[in-house]
C-alpha cells in the first residue's frame, strides 16, 4: 500500500504597525539593506533557490538530548494547536515540524516579553540560537540521500527591498536553515510579490501546494516573509495489493454511512488495543520514518480520543506497539483543506505581544529608529494536502512568514484487527526522534 500525503503549508505573516507617508528607510550600520533593484522585480529568481541544500552525503543528527527537547515541544506544540482546530469539522491536515521551523526562525529575532511568550507556546527549551543550530541539523540529518525515501526541506526569507534588516538575525537563519534573502518590491508591487512566492512554494512542493498566500494578505506594508517548504514522498515497506482493494462501508457517523475504496492486507504489523482505541503503524522503506493511525473502537468516539490525547500519550502508544499478525483494512483518501487563519489560535495559546502592533518586539530582525515602522505579525495561514493510496505517502508543506512594518492471505487468524471504517487520526513521524512531521484527521474519505 502507498500513502500520498501532499503539501502542508502554514503561513505566517508579519506587517508593520503603521507606515507614513514618505518614510525612508535609515542608514545601515550594524544593519543591512541588501541592495535594492531599480526594477522593481525580485532581485533573484526564487526558483533557483532550494534552501538549505539536500545534502549529497548523510549528515549525522544533532545530540540525542538536543533532538528529544525539540522533537518534544514541537509535538506538544502540535498537539495544543490541535485542540484549537479540531473545533472545525470535516478533514484535517498540519504540520508541526513545519510550523515550528517558522516560527522558531521568527522568535530568533524576538526580545523582551514577545519572545519569552512565543517560546512558551512553542514549548522550546534552550536559547533562539541552540534552537536554530538543532533544528538545523536535524533537517540535514532528516535529507539523508541514502534513506530510500524523498524527504526535502526548503527556507526562504523574502524581504523588501527598501527596508532594513539586521545582519546578525540574516547571517543566523542563514547558517542554521539555508534560508537566503530575495529582495522584493512589496511597497509597490504587493500582488506580483505574492504571485512570486507563491510559485517558490509550488515549486518546492511538487505543485501540490497552490496558492498559500491567498489574495489580499500582501500588502505595501509588507516587509519580510519567511518560508518553509517541507516535502516527502515514501513507499510503504510492505506495499499492499490493489487487486484487494474494493469498495466497503465507511460510517461517517453512528448512522450515516458510504462506499469508499478500501485497501486490505493481512501481515506482520505494529499494533496495540488499549484504552477504547487500536493503533497500527504501517512503516515505510528503510524503517527510518512511519505512520501512526489511531481509530477509537465506538464508531463516534474520534471527538473523545482527540480531547484526551496529548504528545506524551501518543508516545506512551507507541511504545506499546507490539509486531503481530494483523487483518487491515484502511480507506484510501485525500485531504486537501484550504488555508486556515490561525493569528486567533496562536493568541489564544498565549502567543499575543507578537501580534501586537504596539507591544511587539522583533528589534532582532529590525531596528528602524522610528517606532512606528517595526515589525508585529499580522497573521498566520497554514495549508495542507494528504493523499493516501496503494503504494506509499507523498507529503507537502510549506509555513511563511510575512513581516510588515509594524500481500497474500497468512495462514492463521489474525491477532490484531485494525478495520478504519470510521473516522480516523494519523501522524508521520520520524523515527528515531519522534518528530511529527505530519498529523491529521480523516472524518470523510470520500472528501477533499
Amino acid at each position: 500500500m502507498r500513502s500520498k500525503v501532499l503539501g502542508l503549508v502554514p503561513f505566517l505573516m508579519m506587517a508593520l504597525a503603521c507606515e507614513p507617508s514618505g518614510s525612508q528607510p535609515r542608514d545601515p550600520s550594524s544593519s543591512t539593506s541588501t541592495g535594492p533593484s531599480d526594477s522593481g522585480a525580485p532581485s533573484s529568481d526564487p526558483m533557483a533557490s532550494n534552501s538549505p541544500t539536500t545534502p549529497t552525503a548523510p549528515v549525522p543528527p544533532p545530540a540525542a538530548d538536543a533532538v528529544a527537547k525539540l522533537a518534544g515541544g514541537t509535538n506538544a506544540f502540535g498537539f495544543d494547536l490541535y485542540q484549537r482546530l479540531r473545533k472545525t469539522p470535516g478533514n484535517l491536515v498540519m504540520s508541526p515540524a513545519s510550523m515550528t521551523t517558522a516560527l522558531s526562525m521568527t522568535w530568533g529575532g524576538a526580545k523582551g516579553e514577545t519572545a519569552a511568550q512565543m517560546k512558551k507556546v512553542l514549548h522550546l527549551e534552550g536559547t533562539p540560537d541552540d534552537v536554530m543550530k538543532t533544528s538545523g541539523q536535524l533537517a540535514q540529518s532528516l535529507q539523508d540521500p541514502s534513506r530510500p525515501i524523498t524527504f526535502r526541506i526548503a527556507n526562504q526569507l523574502f524581504g523588501e527591498k527598501a527596508y532594513t534588516f539586521e545582519q546578525p538575525f540574516m547571517d543566523k537563519t542563514k547558517a542554521a536553515y539555508g534560508a537566503p534573502l530575495e529582495l522584493m518590491d512589496f511597497k509597490n508591487a504587493p500582488e506580483p510579490a505574492r504571485v512570486h512566492i507563491n510559485a517558490w512554494v509550488e515549486k518546492q512542493t511538487e505543485k501540490r501546494i497552490k496558492d498559500l498566500i491567498p489574495g489580499g494578505a500582501i500588502k505595501p506594508d509588507t516587509r519580510l516573509v519567511l518560508v518553509n517548504a517541507i516535502y516527502f514522498l515514501g513507499d510503504w515497506a510492505t506495499p499492499f495489493e490493489k487487486e484487494r482493494t474494493r469498495p466497503a462501508a465507511f460510517f461517517t457517523t453512528a448512522k450515516d454511512k458510504k462506499d469508499v475504496p478500501m485497501m486490505n492486507a493481512i501481515g506482520s504489523y505494529k499494533g496495540v488495543a488499549k484504552d477504547g482505541l487500536k493503533v497500527l503503524e504501517l512503516p515505510y522503506k528503510g524503517d527510518s520514518m512511519s505512520m501512526l493511525f489511531v481509530l477509537p473502537d465506538k464508531v463516534d468516539g474520534l471527538d473523545a480520543v482527540e480531547k484526551s490525547l496529548d504528545a506524551k500519550k501518543l508516545a506512551e502508544l507507541g511504545k506499546a506497539l507490539t509486531s503481530q499478525q494483523s487483518s487491515v483494512s484502511l480507506p484510501k483518501f485525500e485531504v486537501a483543506p484550504p488555508s486556515i487563519a490561525l493569528a486567533g489560535e496562536l493568541q489564544g495559546l498565549g502567543m499575543q505581544d507578537a501580534f501586537s502592533r504596539t507591544k511587539a518586539d522583533f528589534t532582532g530582525i529590525a531596528n528602524p529608529s522610528k517606532i512606528e515602522e517595526r515589525l508585529f505579525i499580522s497573521e498566520v495561514f497554514h495549508k495542507a494536502f494528504v493523499k493516501v493510496d496503494e503504494k506509499g505517502t507523498e507529503a507537502a508543506a510549506a509555513t511563511a512568514v510575512i513581516m510588515a512594518e509594524r500481500g497474500a492471505a497468512a495462514p492463521i487468524e489474525p491477532a490484531f484487527v485494525f478495520k478504519a471504517d470510521h473516522p480516523f487520526l494519523f501522524f508521520i513521524r520520524d523515527n528515531a526522534s519522534g518528530l511529527i512531521l505530519f498529523m491529521g484527521r480523516v472524518a470523510d474519505p470520500s472528501k477533499a
